[in-house]
């Protein structure tokens, strides 16, 4: 039987109204999510409520974790920022030098920082894939090396929804020796105290939300699937059905279990305000390095931005891997923020002018790629309490 929702977790009494709405959003078809902030490195919002579950019968608690999609891509980001820091990886290095099946098909002049950025021209692949090729590793990165860029590699950009991951993994891989996700795990997730997951066992799976396909968009609205789906030959089409998802394949265990460093980190708004909170802050949050000031700013440095060659009309604005402010997908109102969105509607970021970080993680998806009105009228709401 189904149950009212209910609202848990901590605020501090200057963002009562924040609370108001997120609380206010289960009234107006929210299934299950959770908030949270920081500022200054403290939490100042830590929220959680809804059910983790279409039928509304399994509460999200303050452990729920879930899929959100490409916000993984800032956490991906953050151990290529991470291994450059250190100078074990250079970003205007050919990628090549550090993976050599990479060069074939006039790609052996290609610079690590145009993975990042969006530049390469990888942003699909041409030759139909198996279903499930997701889980195969060695297939994508291998499928990735032998391929074409689609345009001259630094020229354009355009978004590499599901390649990216596969790209900057396989390159943090070749340099560290540690899985993307095992990188994350031991390098960041563990000291800073994260319940976030790039991959994982069966043993997690009873505090995973279940997510929720969303409705249709309207009529006219920017639709990079309803265009996938009509043209599946095209650039488009190749980005985001190949390799095809099934209904609720994003709900198994075999999504769960894989690496997939652009689309399946699973975890808390929690873990993800925090991390995001010390980019705000310097880099470093109780005592756990993640990155320095000044690779920071590196990463936070415009390296692509106007029309995308794959959500075209759509413009976006890249960094080094984190998606930069722009005015269809604000991270609040200052120049400087930085993060990513994810599909369906997560988004998380830092914010170095408010000290700020922050992330909103949900299940039940909307139509579209960054962000949606839900995690937009948080932001507005959490920057009215700072004003």
């Amino acid at each position: 039987m189904a149950t009212a929702a209910s609202v848990g977790g901590e605020c501090a009494k200057r963002f009562a109204r924040v609370r108001e709405v997120f609380a206010e959003s289960f009234a107006n078809g929210e299934v299950g999510a959770s908030l949270a902030v920081t500022v200054g490195n403290e939490s100042v919002i830590d929220l959680f409520g809804g059910h983790r579950d279409p039928a509304r019968t399994k509460p999200w608690t303050e452990d729920t974790i879930a899929n959100v999609y490409s916000t993984t891509k800032g956490m991906t980001a953050i151990c290529a920022n991470r291994l450059a820091e250190t100078r074990k990886l250079d970003l205007d290095a050919p990628v090549a030098s550090y993976w050599p099946e990479f060069a074939h098909a006039g790609k052996a002049n290609i610079p690590v920082r145009w993975l990042l950025c969006h530049k390469a021209g990888l942003a699909a692949i041409r030759k139909q894939l198996p279903d499930g090729a997701f889980a195969d590793w060695k297939l994508m990165t291998e499928s990735l090396a032998a391929e074409s860029p689609w345009w001259e590699p630094g020229t354009a950009h355009g978004y590499h929804a599901l390649t990216y991951g596969y790209l900057v993994g396989e390159v943090v891989r070749r340099v560290d020796g540690r899985s993307l996700g095992t990188y994350f795990r031991e390098e960041l997730a563990r000291p800073l105290g994260l319940d976030f997951h790039i991959g994982f066992g069966p043993e997690l799976d009873a505090r995973v939300a279940e997510m929720i396909p969303a409705p249709p968009s309207p009529p006219g609205a920017p639709n990079p699937f309803a265009a996938a789906a009509a043209n599946p030959e095209s650039l488009v089409g190749r980005v985001f059905a190949n390799p095809t998802l099934g209904p609720g394949a994003v709900n198994t265990r075999a999504w769960r279990a894989a690496e997939i460093p652009a689309a399946n980190g699973h975890g808390t708004a929690r873990a993800l305000a925090r991390i995001y909170g010390a980019l705000a802050n310097g880099g470093s949050v109780g005592g756990a390095h993640v990155l320095s000031a000044a690779q920071i700013e590196r990463a936070n440095t415009e390296h692509a931005h106007g029309q995308d060659q794959v959500l075209n009309p759509i413009p976006t604005r890249f960094g080094l891997g984190f998606m930069l402010t722009q005015p269809m997908i604000p991270f609040g109102p200052n120049p400087r923020s930085f993060g990513h969105p994810g599909a369906g509607g997560s988004i998380a970021f830092a914010d170095p002018d408010a000290k700020l970080g922050f992330a909103y993680v949900m299940n039940q998806m909307q139509m579209g790629l960054g962000g949606d009105a839900r995690g937009f009228r948080l932001i507005g709401e959490v920057y009215a309490a700072l004003r």
